[in-house]
């Protein structure tokens, strides 16, 4: 067993998937009672695409411009309850690598959007819990949710029945 897989290194894993899964719940619940609206976030985005040096690149101001905000509506629910149900999946270790692959990518966007704050802190930490792989859900519930969902695909999967040989 590799030694990041261990029961010793998961409880490393563990505080760094709770710590992780915290911030994403504050940041969600935060926007979800305080009237969270996109709008301006995304406008001031696309201010900073311009000038010498630019924060956000043109090929994703030209997303920003010509989906995000025209769909500010979407993202208005999306960012608030998808940061919720990451910090919850995170806290719990139910759907750990989803959880931990979504919120990297809503780090990477919000990064890619101009905005440093604690952004590059958490996607390090979901890159390091990705690369703990079993080890970061190992006291979580996916302990048993995972071995669960593969036995009953492999069970159901013809190819895996040795009796068919």
């Amino acid at each position: 067993m590799r030694w990041f897989k261990t029961p010793q290194a998961a409880v490393v894993w563990t505080v760094i998937r709770i710590w992780l899964g915290l911030q994403w719940i504050e940041a969600g619940w935060g926007k979800i009672t305080g009237g969270f609206d996109a709008g301006g976030f995304l406008k001031g985005a696309l201010a900073n695409a311009t000038g010498e040096h630019p924060a956000v690149q043109s090929w994703y101001a030209a997303f920003i411009e010509n989906f995000a905000v025209p769909n500010v509506h979407i993202f208005n629910v999306l960012i608030p309850y998808g940061e919720l149900l990451v910090g919850l999946g995170l806290i719990l270790g139910l759907a750990t690598i989803p959880a931990i692959v979504a919120g990297a990518f809503m780090n990477l966007n919000f990064m890619l959007a101009g905005t440093t704050s604690t952004n590059p802190i958490l996607y390090t930490a979901a890159i390091i819990l990705l690369f703990a792989g079993s080890g970061a859900y190992y006291f979580g519930v996916d302990r048993y949710t995972v071995p669960f969902i593969k036995g009953y695909f492999n069970k159901n999967n013809p190819k895996n029945d040795a009796h068919s040989l």
